[in-house]
């Protein structure tokens, strides 16, 4: 057997302990378990929108940065349009 069957099968049979000890387990220890849980996943739910939020604001930051440099590289051809239009006259 190869090293990720081997680690499969134990990570199987971590899981099934786990499930045994929480059924033997009082209600106090379950609910004591359900509540880490719940923590754990309200974490990594704000975590989630923490980082959506945060590249949704990097996102808009780029776009705004692109839009000024486009302008002044818009700015600027004009000026040489017109410089170049003074020249020849």
């Amino acid at each position: 057997m190869g090293n990720k069957t081997n680690g499969l099968l134990a990570l199987l049979g971590l899981g099934a302990l786990a499930w045994w000890k929480y059924k033997k387990s009082s209600p106090e220890d379950q609910q004591k378990v359900k509540d880490t849980i719940n923590t754990a996943k309200d974490n990594l739910t704000k975590f989630g929108n923490d980082l959506k939020d945060k590249a949704t604001q990097t996102a808009e930051q780029l776009k705004e940065k692109a839009n000024e440099t486009a302008d002044q590289f818009k700015n600027k051809a004009e000026e040489v349009k017109t410089d170049v239009q003074n020249a020849a006259q």
